[in-house]
């Protein structure tokens, strides 16, 4: 039996994306070019590893068994090749990271700092929203992920390295932008912009609400914290939303923090990977470098604004 590491590649990316097409525009490549190559890996172990199911593409239970061993294959190469960096220092290195859409708002200031220093590392950054960067993780697309609190259930190492507090914002003419003290039943009857589904945000949101018995009768859905901030400032409704993500536009006076009781909803920000994933040095450097120094850095910066 004849495999080659290129047969295998194109084979992971069609099998994790479920299709011929969305594998080739990964890989920069033509359809045809890429179905050869499963075509020949699939000649060569003697059974078929894609079942068409209507107009979709499932994996066989040879193909299932495929892709757990090429994934296997794939992170043994990557350890040789961190292993090699390793020996060799941090002159060179890959770091591939996973972030929430609203870190956006701070991540730049880290990299920028994380970059002088190590300039041989070369650095990816997916922007998602939780569900998607949680898929990243499990798929190893990602080395690392900047997020809020993962959840329990899944095999994840996660670590606190900054505050994260929830707040509600209006625009300076909604009428409780001028009330000092506002309850939390007054939230019921607002329009609130929502995040997506697959939002951390969303989801704390509606857990907030449901503890305190706060139904909210009216929602806009929009898609990322930009979207909110737009559709507040436009006068849509309210927004649940992290204070980092807003800081300029509070201090700025186009949005207003509201004093709700209860509020803010005290969270953290994690840097989470996988439970069994090996960290290249570029990972640890980078893992260690926001557990000591994140909060110091944008306390640094915040102060600068």
């Amino acid at each position: 039996m004849h495999l080659t590491l290129k047969q295998l590649q194109f084979f992971e990316s069609a099998a994790r994306l479920r299709s011929y097409t969305r594998a080739a525009e990964e890989l920069n490549l033509t359809q045809p070019a890429v179905y050869i190559q499963v075509k020949r890996l699939a000649e060569a172990i003697g059974l078929p590893l894609f079942e068409q199911i209507g107009k979709s593409v499932a994996l066989t239970e040879t193909g299932e068994m495929l892709l757990k061993h090429t994934r296997a294959i794939f992170e043994e190469i990557e350890s040789i090749e961190a292993k090699a960096f390793e020996l060799k220092g941090l002159n060179r290195g890959r770091l591939r990271i996973a972030n929430v859409t609203t870190v956006n708002y701070f991540v730049p200031i880290l990299l920028r700092t994380f970059c002088e220093r190590f300039p041989g590392i070369e650095i990816s950054v997916e922007v998602a929203n939780r569900q998607e960067l949680l898929h990243d993780l499990s798929e190893n697309t990602a080395d690392i992920g900047i997020m809020g609190r993962p959840p329990e259930d899944l095999d994840l190492i996660a670590e606190p390295f900054l505050e994260n507090p929830l707040v509600i914002v209006a625009p300076p003419t909604h009428p409780l932008a001028k009330e000092r003290n506002i309850s939390l039943g007054d939230m019921a009857n607002q329009v609130f912009l929502m995040r997506e589904r697959g939002s951390g945000t969303r989801g704390a949101m509606q857990r907030f609400f449901a503890e305190h018995e706060i139904e909210v009768r009216s929602s806009i859905e929009v898609s990322g914290a930009e979207a909110q901030k737009q559709g507040v400032q436009a006068g849509l409704g309210l927004a649940l939303i992290s204070r980092d993500a807003v800081e300029l536009e509070v201090t700025s006076g186009r949005l207003v923090e509201l004093p709700v009781s209860g509020m803010p909803i005290q969270r953290a920000w994690y840097i989470v990977h996988r439970a069994g994933k090996h960290l290249s040095p570029a990972t640890q450097a980078f893992k260690k470098f926001i557990l000591r120094e994140a909060a110091t850095l944008l306390d640094r910066s915040s102060h600068c604004i």
